[in-house]
């Protein structure tokens, strides 16, 4: 029992091994108890629809060991005597290591909350989704600037010279960034004034495709011919943007020539046979047809419709369907399609004789 009497760094050897014996005391129960608890609440999870299982489980798995032993530490040095000094950094130290873990335990809710609010409007309202990439990027960066700002202020640091400080040098860096500060806020500009939404099928210049994913630099489309264009987000919004997404309906305007030996009550029923052609199909709407012009080698008559929907295959067998009957009731009528031709007068010249 004089063993344990002994003075080591100020204290006995009894109230080492008590300190000992609690710090390993509640390392046991709070390993065991995460393991329970995250296992319980994982299956918890699977099965409801409640974001509070899901919450709890996430912020169960980013508790981190080092904050568990932190704690451990700190209650178990209550029974240890020591300066002024070593309670002080221990109390820090406990201190900007909770600081972090609320850290991580924020950054993992903001996560949770937008990926399940992402499954949810994915199919309602595709522009929200579009709005999450920011929304994740600029709340991660306010909630670590927080733990920055309380970590310093916890360390003794004058954090309102250190805002200061921190103004005048955002005005060099944002000068130093302008590319990529450009590129972040074109990407708010998409987020807000939503131009396009992911889902919707773009044409830039001479590129198309479908937009996959809106970042904070880039955005992400797929073309039909299956690879990806990348177009920075201030270079997207500079440019001239055919948004088909945005597509009620379909305005189509076609041509079609006959040849100038049609008789003239044949050509009285060419409007006739294409607007009875349009309104054959489903989901159209006859706008006009009309003797357009006098070409070079056919009369022409121009024709517009609308298709009642985006879907590009659809008016490709709509317009298949109109083509057919015009030819079918054009063949019935005996109307002939133009095509180029020329007609070449050869006028012989008498023959001269020369005495």
């Amino acid at each position: 029992m004089e063993l344990l009497q002994t003075n080591v760094i100020g204290n006995t050897l009894q109230n080492w091994a008590i300190a000992l014996t609690i710090v390993a005391s509640i390392l046991v129960v709070t390993y065991f108890g995460r393991c329970l608890a995250t296992r319980q609440a994982n299956r918890l999870a699977k099965n409801s629809a409640i974001l509070f299982w899901p919450m709890l489980f996430t912020l169960l798995k980013r508790t981190s060991w080092l904050f568990l032993f932190m704690i451990a530490l700190f209650f178990g040095s209550f029974v240890l005597s020591m300066p002024a000094t070593w309670r002080s950094v221990i109390d820090h130290t406990v201190m900007v290591i909770l600081l972090l873990q609320v850290g991580l335990w924020a950054g993992a809710a903001l996560k949770l909350g937008i990926d399940r609010y992402r499954q949810e409007q994915l199919t309602k309202d595709p522009a929200s989704v579009t709005t999450l990439n920011v929304i994740n990027f600029i709340g991660r960066i306010i909630i670590w600037s927080i733990v920055l700002l309380l970590v310093l202020d916890n360390l003794g640091v004058n954090i309102t010279a250190l805002i200061a400080g921190l103004g005048v040098g955002g005005v060099a860096v944002a000068l130093a960034l302008q590319t990529v500060l450009g590129d972040l806020f074109a990407s708010l500009s998409i987020v807000l004034d939503k131009p396009f939404v992911v889902g919707d099928f773009l044409i830039v210049g001479d590129l198309l495709g479908s937009v996959e994913y809106v970042g904070l630099k880039t955005t992400r489309l797929r073309s039909l011919s299956g690879e990806q264009l990348v177009f920075s987000n201030s270079d997207l919004l500079n440019s001239r943007i055919r948004n088909f997404g945005r597509m009620y309906e379909r305005r189509v305007q076609f041509d079609i020539g006959v040849t100038y030996q049609t008789p003239r009550d044949k050509l009285v029923k060419v409007p006739q046979i294409i607007r009875e052609a349009v309104e054959q199909q489903s989901k159209t709407r006859f706008d006009r047809s009309h003797f357009k012009a006098y070409g070079d080698f056919a009369l022409l008559f121009e024709s517009v419709y609308f298709v009642l929907g985006p879907d590009y295959n659809q008016y490709m067998d709509i317009q298949q369907a109109i083509n057919l009957h015009i030819h079918e009731r054009f063949e019935q009528e005996g109307i002939e399609f133009a095509y180029p031709t020329q007609t070449l007068f050869v006028q012989q010249q008498p023959l001269t004789v020369n005495n």
